[in-house]
């Protein structure tokens, strides 16, 4: 599509984060109240982890799915109808009669969240032209990590003077405003070239085959398993660990480590428009990171925040450039750069998920030293695929906003 106007594209963009924001919101805010759900559920920590895998399961399985079904639709109707779908498993979810169907819930609320992802970045991506987006991807990011932080303390405040549900329900009308915003505000574009399966499929070869898509897929999963890690165990590790350490205290690493994130996205999407090789930027910093999680099982509290802080920076200009490289692979134009997201992030989540739960078997077998150990080996043992990407800082055309 041609460049929008400022006013329309400032309205566009600031509706996207505020949708990417809400989207997080509903990642996280059941991490608040889990607690909660045990008590009210009966449920034994291995089913409150069902309950946290339904979610993620969904949104990995349906990461493909969505790329196809936003080349076929576009991004904007495909994005509007995720934040819908998304909306309503939320709300249905803070009904839940037992931890099955929350299950069940949280898992198709995960699906909806596939469908908004890569579709929400290619517009994203089609309203700066080259050279300028890599600041508003990295905000993007930033928006999630805010949303995050906001989901994880609200529903920990909220869930005990109005019950578990309610901080559930609160992000499915989010999501369901966010839709509606996003129907109001992101502006129409021309009608996707929809095509037959067989022509989607073939549409879509050069970038499922693309060695720079596979490279940078593959060398981001490290980060992802590493990141997440460090998010959603350090308060476990720290309760076994120290328990003398305090739960706030201990809970303050991971959450300023979102916070600093949201700095770090816009800074790593700057700092890779105006390099001419971003690829050995996100490895210099992807390997601070592997190195401070090998750092953490041997560290005081108040070093250990320190490494939270730098590890939230690394992890915003990390993240930036992981989404911003694909952007500039010439196989990747069109709605055809939504699917290489799509297959990008379903990568990820796949592997990221599968070290999530090797940090988890470490720990139980061997202990926690040896899972950080574990945890920072694989963070960087990953990362050479990325300079498999071919260098390059500005390549092919700008992405259609269909």
């Amino acid at each position: 599509m041609s460049e929008l106007p400022p006013r329309e594209r400032a309205a566009a963009a600031t509706t996207l984060l505020f949708a990417r924001a809400v989207y997080a919101y509903t990642w996280y805010d059941i991490g608040g109240v889990l607690p909660l759900v045990g008590d009210r559920f009966a449920a034994n920590t291995f089913a409150l982890g069902i309950v946290l895998a339904g979610f993620l399961v969904g949104a990995a399985v349906f990461q493909l799915p969505a790329g196809y079904v936003a080349m076929r639709w576009g991004n904007r109707t495909t994005s509007i109808v995720a934040l819908a779908v998304m909306g309503a498993f939320a709300l249905a979810s803070a009904a839940s009669p037992d931890w099955i169907v929350l299950t069940l819930l949280r898992f198709g609320a995960g699906g909806g969240a596939a469908f908004f992802f890569a579709p929400g970045m290619g517009l994203v991506t089609s309203y700066y032209p080259e050279g300028r987006r890599g600041v508003m991807i990295g905000g993007y990011n930033s928006a999630f990590s805010a949303g995050s932080a906001v989901g994880l303390f609200a529903s920990a405040y909220l869930g005990p003077i109005y019950g578990w549900a309610f901080p559930l329900a609160l992000g499915g009308g989010l999501l369901l405003a966010g839709a509606l915003a996003c129907a109001a505000f992101l502006p129409r574009a021309e009608a996707p070239r929809r095509g037959t399966a067989r022509e989607l499929w073939r549409r879509s070869l050069p970038a499922l085959s693309s060695r720079g898509l596979w490279a940078i897929a593959l060398g981001g999963a490290g980060l992802w398993g590493g990141f997440y890690i460090a998010g959603q165990y350090f308060v476990s590790y720290a309760h076994a660990i120290h328990p003398s350490w305090a739960l706030a205290l201990a809970a303050a690493a991971p959450t300023l480590m979102i916070v600093v994130e949201v700095t770090g996205g816009p800074i790593g999407g700057w700092l890779g428009e105006r390099s001419l090789d971003r690829r050995r930027i996100m490895v210099v910093w992807g390997v601070v990171a592997g190195l401070l999680l090998l750092a953490v099982p041997f560290l005081p509290l108040a070093e250990v925040l320190v490494v939270f802080a730098v590890l939230g920076f690394s992890e915003g200009v990390t993240f930036a450039l992981l989404y911003l490289i694909p952007t500039y692979l010439p196989e990747l134009r069109g709605s055809v750069l939504t699917l290489g997201l799509a297959f990008e992030n379903f990568v990820q989540i796949l592997l990221g998920s599968a070290l999530a739960l090797g940090f988890a078997l470490v720990a139980s077998t061997t202990g926690y030293t040896d899972a950080w150990l574990f945890a920072g080996l694989s963070t960087i043992a990953f990362l050479p695929a990325v300079l498999y990407v071919r260098p390059q800082r500005r390549a092919g055309a700008s992405p259609s906003a269909t």
